[in-house]
């Protein structure tokens, strides 16, 4: 095996136990190269190489996730029909629904990665795969992880205001809990401003980056962030990991004079308005999962925005004061940038319905990190207040 496809196995197996995807169970990864390269042996090779001969595809990513992944995936696996359809945004942008298969075989999956990215096995884990590389199979598998932990506890919530939850959501439910483990933490400042040079600048969003995935307050490739010095908007690149942004950092003017922005994060219209509108210069996004499940938490009835919330909203919602607004990502009359900048005129933070969370800060990443953290903390001391 070449040694660059040992690096990428490493990569990938090291993202997977360190985001807490993965635990005692070793992922199984494969690469169709000149030939079909697996990290490491496993009977169900023998299923998946079947996989690979019938599908266009030249990665592949099997794993039993971590719990508290593990149960929560499992009980929705379970009791759906054969799809689970959670509504956070980014399985409404890139995976639409998660199709389940009734056993680990090779027409069974090759059933459902047909149509999806996916495919969840009850008791025996998630399939993914890329046409380009493993980046594309990771991905797919921490957004499984990431819908799936909002859709149970936002489900165990809605289910609770009316009645009681049934023994097997119930035992779920308490195991899922006892395996959340510690809240994100801001225990070590970050680089201070104010930044005059690009360099700095640079170094302080790979660090503040680095720092939001090392809490969790964000997964995959998911979330955004950047600074603005004079005229130039530095900001990540789309597509890219906040914990590795070295050379995907886009200094982009603000004045239109370059095309840069092409490859910048497709919230970069929601970035710019907001630093045309405020004094704010470091913008930090994260999906934190307490914050994304509270944004779906309405106890309107019978709303005429119903199935559409993520787009519009006809009431104005809080969680203990900070606004909750609709979005989606460009810059289309019902984007972000016509919601979020407003509401960051006369706060520090916003969330965004079934999305994530925007803080913002004057000369630094250090405000908007600790504000970050402090919104998700809140959010999870709020969801267990509210049961």
């Amino acid at each position: 095996m070449r040694a660059d496809l040992q690096n990428e196995f490493k990569t990938y197996t090291g993202k997977l136990h360190a985001s807490g995807l993965v635990d005692d169970v070793e992922p199984l990864l494969g690469v169709l190269d000149a030939d079909l390269c697996w990290n490491a042996p496993s009977k169900n090779r023998i299923v998946l190489e079947k996989v690979f001969a019938k599908l266009n595809i030249n990665a592949l990513l099997w794993a039993r996730p971590a719990e508290p992944y593990r149960t929560l995936i499992d009980y929705l696996a379970r009791t759906s029909d054969g799809t689970i359809y959670p509504q956070d945004t980014e399985t409404r942008t890139f995976m639409h629904d998660l199709p389940v298969a009734d056993q680990f075989t090779a027409e069974a999956i090759i059933n459902a990665l047909h149509k999806r990215k996916s495919v969840i096995i009850p008791g025996h884990g998630i399939v993914t795969f890329g046409t380009v590389g493993l980046e594309q199979a990771y991905v797919s598998f921490a957004c499984v992880c990431f819908a799936c932990f909002v859709k149970f506890f936002l489900d165990y919530r809605r289910t609770t205001k009316h009645k009681h939850p049934g023994r097997g959501l119930q035992t779920a439910f308490d195991k899922a809990c006892r395996f959340l483990g510690p809240p994100p933490a801001c225990d070590e400042r970050l680089r201070t401003g104010p930044f005059t040079a690009a360099p700095q600048i640079i170094a302080a969003m790979e660090e503040a980056g680095q720092q939001v995935v090392a809490q969790r307050l964000v997964d995959a490739f998911f979330g955004n962030l950047s600074f603005c010095d004079g005229n130039t908007l530095f900001i990540s690149q789309t597509g890219s990991s906040l914990d590795n942004l070295r050379g995907c950092i886009d200094p982009c003017p603000l004045d239109g004079s370059s095309c840069v922005s092409i490859t910048a994060s497709s919230e970069y219209p929601t970035h710019r308005q907001i630093i045309e509108r405020s004094d704010h210069r470091a913008i930090l996004h994260g999906h934190p999962k307490f914050a994304v499940i509270l944004s779906m938490d309405c106890d309107v009835e019978g709303c005429d925005d119903a199935g559409d919330c993520h787009r519009r909203c006809s009431h104005d919602r809080d969680i203990n004061g900070l606004p909750v607004v609709p979005g989606e990502v460009g810059s289309g009359p019902y984007s972000l940038a016509q919601t979020v900048p407003q509401a960051l005129v006369a706060n520090t933070g916003v969330i965004v319905y079934g999305h994530g969370v925007f803080t913002v800060g004057q000369i630094d990443f250090n405000r908007p990190f600790k504000n970050l953290v402090e919104i998700e903390n809140n959010c999870r001391q709020e969801y267990f207040k509210r049961l």
